[in-house]
């Protein structure tokens, strides 16, 4: 909910109108301790705390250990972490050892992680990001959780599934033109996929224009029912079991 300062009781409660759980999700430390005391006071909602690639020249990993440590009966997952080669915010050095603490962190606490992982836009460096994050991971092979907000190759799908991490499905999937991209929505089992917003951002049709709402995550769900001639209570009753089995039955 940190990029709702100005609303965000409004969309939380538009939010839990609809039926939606929420996880906040921070990228830094401030985020991270925002998203902690906002889900004290919000019923429905779960912290997830971690430090984004953008942001790992200026944050120190061992915060986000306090954190967990003084909040772990509310925490339910680290993230947003990972590497990012596209922007390139943070040094890539920096963004290896922060996400290296991250997953420290998660082994010894046993949390869950949200993954952000982004290429390069460089013709001449592309996977460059995916040969980098692949050996991390397999550093800790105890840790789960969820490939966020995928819109990759096959390849690195076919990866992320032997390794055990499931999905995240946003609003991209229902407006993308590229065909692979389509497929793969399309043909990924659904037994592999959690639905997210990424709100504020990656607005689905029919809202397009508009700022996004953890609320329509309603649509990624009608969405994928559509493409993979399932009932839309199909889809909720699976990804929302998915979800549980990675971030606890809480949810």
């Amino acid at each position: 909910m940190e990029f709702y300062p100005e609303n965000r009781e409004d969309v939380y409660l538009r939010s839990r109108e609809a039926g939606v759980v929420m996880l906040c999700v921070g990228t830094d430390i401030r985020s991270s301790r925002e998203a902690v005391e906002f889900c004290a006071n919000h019923e429905g909602t779960f912290p997830v705390v971690g430090i984004h690639p953008h942001e790992a020249k200026d944050n120190d990993p061992d915060v986000i250990r306090t954190l967990v440590e003084k909040n772990r009966a509310q925490i339910i997952g680290i993230g947003e972490i990972g590497l990012d080669y596209f922007y390139d915010h943070s040094p890539r050095d920096d963004q290896a050892r922060v996400l290296r603490a991250q997953l420290e962190i998660a082994r010894d606490y046993q949390l869950p992680v949200s993954f952000h992982v982004r290429d390069t836009s460089d013709a001449s460096e592309v996977g460059a990001v995916w040969h980098d994050f692949w050996p991390i991971v397999d550093e800790f092979p105890e840790v789960n959780g969820v490939l966020h907000s995928f819109t990759d190759t096959q390849v690195n799908l076919d990866e992320a599934l032997r390794r055990g991490l499931l999905i995240g499905i946003n609003g991209i999937s229902t407006f993308t033109k590229d065909v692979e991209q389509q497929r793969l929505y399309r043909e990924l089992a659904i037994e592999k996929i959690v639905l997210e917003t990424d709100a504020p951002f990656l607005t689905p049709k029919p809202f397009r224009g508009k700022m996004n709402l953890p609320a329509y995550v309603g649509s990624v769900a009608g969405h994928q029912a559509e493409i993979k001639h399932l009932s839309l209570e199909e889809v909720s009753r699976i990804t929302t079991e998915n979800a549980r089995r990675i971030f606890g039955r809480q949810l």
